[in-house]
């Protein structure tokens, strides 16, 4: 029997990281529970009122964040507030597959462009890998704004 997983990122700015994932992958942040969202309003809006009504105080209401696969398909990313910087090279980090079925040129320029995308919105490139086959297509290593590697891939 599968299982599902949830990844969980250690954050200083839960909010925003999460709101950074959710721009990379298409997730969305889910409503609060029990509040049924207007197609137009905003999920994180919604959090901040039901949070105020449920009594949490206000310099609590950046603890935690969360961001779902719309379809229903990718796992639930969970951002939880943690007071210590990151202090060295994550033990594991996503893959972001931006290019199934390319290769060469074709997919290394798709992989430049989600690239230039995402350091617009806050990320950091790191270096590119060229394309090595059999054993590598290429891919380009970066990290989001609170220094999390990840792949383009």
């Amino acid at each position: 029997m599968s299982r599902h997983i949830q990844v969980t990122f250690d954050a200083h700015d839960p909010r925003a990281l999460s709101s950074f994932w959710r721009n990379v992958l298409g997730y969305v942040h889910p409503g609060p529970p029990g509040v049924d969202l207007p197609e137009d309003a905003d999920p994180l809006d919604a959090w901040d009122g039901f949070l105020a009504r449920v009594g949490v105080p206000e310099e609590q209401r950046n603890t935690r964040s969360a961001i779902e696969d719309p379809d229903g398909h990718g796992p639930r990313l969970f951002f939880q507030q943690v007071p210590e910087d990151k202090a060295a090279k994550n033990r594991v980090h996503l893959d972001v597959r931006v290019a199934p079925g390319l290769r060469g040129e074709e997919r290394m320029a798709a992989l430049e462009a989600e690239c230039d995308r995402l350091v617009a919105l806050g990320a950091t490139r790191v270096c590119r890998y060229e394309p090595a086959p059999p054993m590598s297509a290429g891919f380009i290593v970066m990290t989001d704004p609170e220094g999390n590697e990840f792949c383009l891939d």
